[in-house]
């Protein structure tokens, strides 16, 4: 399928796939964080917002952002949310609009978490944050009104790679028993060797060189990116895994990754769907109001998500 015609007025307007991360981290971030919410559309309603602040590891105070896409006496489905932004840009903030959006379409309880940003914390900080909200979800689970025994983990882009991670984490050390994991366009190899590198890894929004920058904030010394828990797809061993939903977009240097991941889920006997977004790029979960195309996004997670959990309506 050709390229969404939106889509590509945009990026022909903005030349995004030729765009230079500035060398400022706190005018990226904000440059950022203003392009996307412009993108967004109407504010999507939900029945409740609430703010909580859980301690992480360390004694942090993490923002975890909740969103009730409406109100039940039953215990609801939950998914615990990572943003993107590659590890170092993005906030619950910018990605309330699409958290409320996810929360009606899949029936779930979304918990973003507003996790550590680097470089003032490289990996594995944002990670550990990740992990550390998923754990504080799974044991308040009664006093947020969610079912334990249906306790997801979700995130795109870099928060994908912090969602797939933390499967890995929990699986490793005896963590919380997560029921289905939705893996949005996820970052899942350092090397970025994949040939969609090399067909969309220019002209196209998220480039090779915006990758490589990102990979370079997040970790320490570039010999990091080789554990799982980095580079997922580099894992030895994934069986144990819990079911995952992978989607991709059509124009995405990350989706040859995203499908290979999904191929060795289903070689250690997860099950693992992977839908493609057709004439998409990466970032569309914040699209919905530059293109009605990106909505095919939340469609798709929406349905297979409340079938992976067994949500009504």
């Amino acid at each position: 399928m050709p390229l969404d015609i939106k889509i590509q007025q945009w990026l022909e307007q903005a030349e995004a796939g030729d765009a230079a991360a500035p060398a400022d981290m706190a005018r990226l971030r904000a440059d950022t964080d203003a392009g996307l919410r412009q993108q967004h559309g109407p504010l999507e309603d939900v029945a409740r917002v609430e703010v909580f602040q859980v301690r992480a590891r360390d004694g942090y105070p993490l923002r975890v952002v909740g969103y009730w896409p409406e109100a039940r006496a039953a215990a609801q489905p939950a998914l615990v949310f990572a943003h993107g932004g590659g590890w170092c840009l993005g906030s619950a903030e910018v990605y309330d609009n699409p958290c409320r959006a996810l929360a009606k379409a899949t029936g779930c309880v979304v918990l973003s978490v507003d996790y550590r940003l680097a470089p003032e914390h490289r990996y594995p900080v944002p990670l550990h944050d990740v992990y550390d909200a998923l754990c504080w979800a799974f044991e308040h689970a009664p006093a947020l009104g969610v079912d334990p025994g249906r306790l997801g983990v979700a995130g795109d882009s870099a928060g994908g790679n912090l969602a797939a991670a933390a499967c890995l984490l929990a699986r490793d050390h005896g963590g919380p028993s997560i029921a289905h994991q939705l893996l949005i366009y996820p970052a899942l190899n350092h090397r970025m060797d994949s040939a969609s590198y090399q067909a969309y890894g220019d002209g196209y929004y998220l480039t090779r060189e915006l990758m490589r920058f990102c990979y370079a904030t997040y970790l320490s010394e570039e010999a990091e990116g080789n554990s799982p828990y980095v580079s997922p797809l580099l894992a030895t061993r994934l069986e144990g895994l819990p079911s995952a939903t992978i989607l991709t977009a059509e124009f995405d240097p990350l989706r040859g990754e995203a499908e290979d991941y999904a191929a060795r889920l289903n070689e250690a006997g997860v099950a693992a769907t992977v839908r493609q977004l057709d004439g998409m790029v990466h970032g569309c979960i914040h699209m919905l109001g530059l293109t009605p195309a990106a909505g095919a996004l939340f469609d798709i997670a929406g349905a297979e998500v409340r079938a992976a959990l067994g949500v009504d309506g």
